[in-house]
């Protein structure tokens, strides 16, 4: 996988066959080696490294259901009280960040209404924090846990 526009981080890879696995600290297993998941697995180094984020407020990929429909987040982080903070949406790098990926995001977040929105295909990165009148602006400052 090539380089992204991350800090530079150590991650185990492994190779079964033909197929290339990078081991995932949350679920704490080997996930195949994708290009979504290569950006994931930066997301995730850079919350835990760079921006000290506890592993144990960090969720990933797991099951929501909106509108009878079952969908799976990439990210989602949690605050010290427990409560969701931030959502996270990873897309691979050939993949443009778009209208498109902002209204999955904000779809997803119908169902957590976090005040922070983060998305990148780890070349390019969005954040969004919501502001007093109940609008998403786009911001630089992570939140403070």
């Amino acid at each position: 996988m090539g380089p992204l526009n991350f800090p530079d981080y150590s991650f185990r890879l492994s190779r079964v066959d033909a197929r290339e696995f990078i081991y995932d600290p949350i679920r704490k297993k080997e996930v195949v080696l994708t290009p979504e998941e290569w950006v994931r697995q930066h997301v995730i180094a850079f919350f835990c490294e760079t921006q000290n984020y506890p592993i144990s407020l960090i969720a990933v990929e797991r099951e929501i259901k909106f509108n009878q429909l079952k969908k799976r987040f990439d990210v989602l982080l949690f605050n010290k009280k427990g409560e969701p903070e931030m959502l996270v949406e990873c897309k691979a790098p050939e993949v443009k960040l778009s209208s498109e990926t902002l209204f999955q995001i904000a779809t997803y977040n119908m169902v957590f209404k976090v005040p922070f929105l983060f998305v990148s295909n780890g070349l390019s990165h969005l954040l969004f924090q919501l502001n007093e009148e109940g609008i998403y602006i786009s911001t630089a400052e992570f939140p403070i846990i």
